[in-house]
Formats: structure tokens, C-alpha cells, sequence
């Protein structure tokens, strides 16, 4: 039996209920496919350059950090250079901190999908194993007295169907929505760190205990 074959005996022993479970199964793909070259495009995650040169703008070296600065291809760079570049004024941070999480915002487009995703399809296969359930005692009832008990097992097994692909759907997506969620996480602390590296570098930290010490009087 080839694939669509399968698909539409899926489909005709699941009712509509496998219909709208598969249609979401296919925007699950279709969100993970966009999501996987966004990040790849954005380079997220890939930000071995740009901290090179954050390592070096901490250590004082300017020239080396804009140069690895314009090297990097990491979707945080142009933000990281305006830090550079920006002098410092009142409300600075703040203004990157918004830059930055309208970046990671474009990233988490496609969240809310999956995450619908993932809660309501086993909720609509258990939904259709209900139906088939209702369906396949209401068969009983029909019969009467002449009950045959493949009846009432092939009902069953044929509403568990339902359950089945909704759970099917639902694992997958959950999986791929916390892999997703991971890497933006990590690259939100990367962002953070960024910047208050930009703002406030290791440079500019004086360190403590270093207040001149009382001059000793000399000997007559």
C-alpha cells in the first residue's frame, strides 16, 4: 500500500476530525521548514565572530572590534555596531534593549501556531474518538437484540484512530516548539550580554582597591 493510499483509508475511518489533524499536521511542517531557514538566514546561534568582537571591544582593542564587527553575518551585529557607534546618552540602553528584543520578536513569529498546535490536537483526537464511540453504540442500540461484539470492536478501534493521530500530531510540535524556544532563549542572553558588554566594557570597570595609599614621611 503506497503513502496515499494509507492517507485515505486514514482518512475515511477518521471522519473530518483526521482531516482538520492532518491540514495541521501540514502547517506544523510548513511553520518548522520557514522556522529552520530563518534561523540559518539570521545565523542564530552563530555568533562566533561577533564575539570575537565583543572580546576584543572589552579589552580596549576598538580598530580589531569594528573590523570583526563588519565581518559578522549574526542578525545582532547591526544592533551591536549602532552600541559602538552611538555615544553615550541618556537612555541609551534602553532604546538597544527594544532594538534587540524586536530582533528576537521576528524570531518567535510562528510560536503561537505551534503552540496551538500542540495543545488542541490531542484534544480533537480524543474529540473524534468520543464521536466514534457515540457512533459505534448507537449501532449497538440499532441492532437490538442480535448484537455481534466485532460490532462494537471494530467501533472502537476505529474511533481510537482519532486519538491515535491527534497524539501523532501533537508530540512532534510540542518537541520542535521547545527546540525552537531553546535557541532563542539562549540567543536573548547572548543579546543581553552583548550590549552591557558594548555599554559598560571591562575597560571601563575600575577595579577594587586601588586608591592611591598615604604617602610615608621621610626620615630626617
Amino acid at each position: 500500500m503506497n503513502p496515499l493510499e494509507a492517507l485515505r483509508e486514514i482518512l475515511a475511518l477518521g471522519g473530518p476530525v483526521v482531516a482538520i489533524l492532518i491540514v495541521m499536521s501540514v502547517l506544523t511542517l510548513a511553520v518548522t521548514i520557514y522556522k529552520i531557514w530563518q534561523y540559518a538566514a539570521c545565523g542564530v546561534g552563530r555568533h562566533r565572530v561577533l564575539s570575537e568582537a565583543l572580546a576584543a571591544w572589552d579589552k580596549g582593542d576598538r580598530q580589531t572590534a569594528r573590523a570583526r564587527l563588519d565581518d559578522s553575518r549574526s542578525y545582532l551585529a547591526p544592533i551591536v555596531g549602532a552600541a559602538m557607534d552611538t555615544p553615550e546618552t541618556p537612555g541609551l540602553d534602553d532604546r538597544l534593549d527594544a532594538e534587540a528584543g524586536l530582533a528576537l520578536a521576528g524570531l518567535e513569529r510562528g510560536f503561537r501556531l505551534l503552540d496551538t498546535i500542540a495543545q488542541l490536537a490531542p484534544l480533537l483526537g480524543l474529540f473524534g474518538t468520543v464521536l466514534g464511540m457515540i457512533e459505534a453504540f448507537q449501532s449497538l442500540q440499532t441492532a437490538g437484540s442480535s448484537v455481534d461484539p466485532s460490532l462494537l470492536a471494530g467501533g472502537i478501534w476505529v474511533a481510537l484512530v482519532t486519538t491515535a493521530v491527534g497524539l501523532a500530531v501533537a508530540m512532534p510540535t510540542s518537541m520542535l516548539l521547545s527546540w525552537f524556544e531553546s535557541r532563542t532563549a539562549r540567543d536573548r542572553v547572548f543579546a543581553d550580554k552583548a550590549l552591557r558588554t558594548v555599554l559598560v566594557p571591562g575597560q571601563a570597570i575600575a577595579a577594587p582597591g586601588t586608591e592611591a595609599s598615604p604617602a610615608t614621611p621621610e626620615h630626617a
